[in-house]
């Protein structure tokens, strides 16, 4: 399921309590709140946390029907840091749990960023200033990546970690 961006602001909203359906909420009121998402998410990605978000062209750029392009996984901590964005505008006390959840998530986006996934360098990278002759290999550059690092035997299906 793919978020949209007005479900976001929808969701943001309804943390303070401002749910639309229950409150209406003005054209300028959404284009707002999409604004400072649209800018929140910019900050974010200035500092290295990408989560995929679809950036409009221009500030006024962003409409409730476009698609954010961010994972699920990432949706609660997006709408709960928007509410805390938004609260002080309305004149809203955040709850704790709120807060909390805020936090929590952009921890963990923060960890992701820092942590990336592990990969194998390509045989076009040098191995570095460091490669001499007469160390281990007078190659220049890494060994060539393994596609299939583990092997099994075909008949038991067990892992053969042991080299013949």
């Amino acid at each position: 399921m793919s978020w949209l961006k007005g479900d976001l602001v929808n969701e943001a909203f309804s943390e303070l309590a401002l749910a639309a359906s229950v409150f209406d909420l003005t054209p300028s009121e959404q284009a707002t709140a999409l604004r400072r998402m649209d800018a929140m998410l910019a900050t974010w990605a200035a500092k290295g946390v990408r989560i995929g978000y679809v950036f409009p062209s221009d500030p006024n750029g962003s409409q409730v029907t476009d698609d954010s392009g961010i994972p699920d996984s990432a949706a609660e901590t997006v709408y709960t840091n928007l509410a805390l964005r938004l609260a002080p505008g309305f004149g809203k006390q955040v709850p704790l749990d709120t807060r909390l959840n805020a936090r929590q998530g952009y921890d963990m986006l923060l960890w992701n960023a820092a942590h990336p996934v592990e990969q194998q360098l390509p045989n076009t990278m040098p191995r570095g200033a460091g490669n001499k002759p007469w160390r281990r290999t007078a190659q220049p550059f890494m060994p060539i990546p393994d596609p299939d690092p583990l092997q099994y035997d075909d008949q038991t299906n067990d892992l053969d970690i042991l080299p013949e």
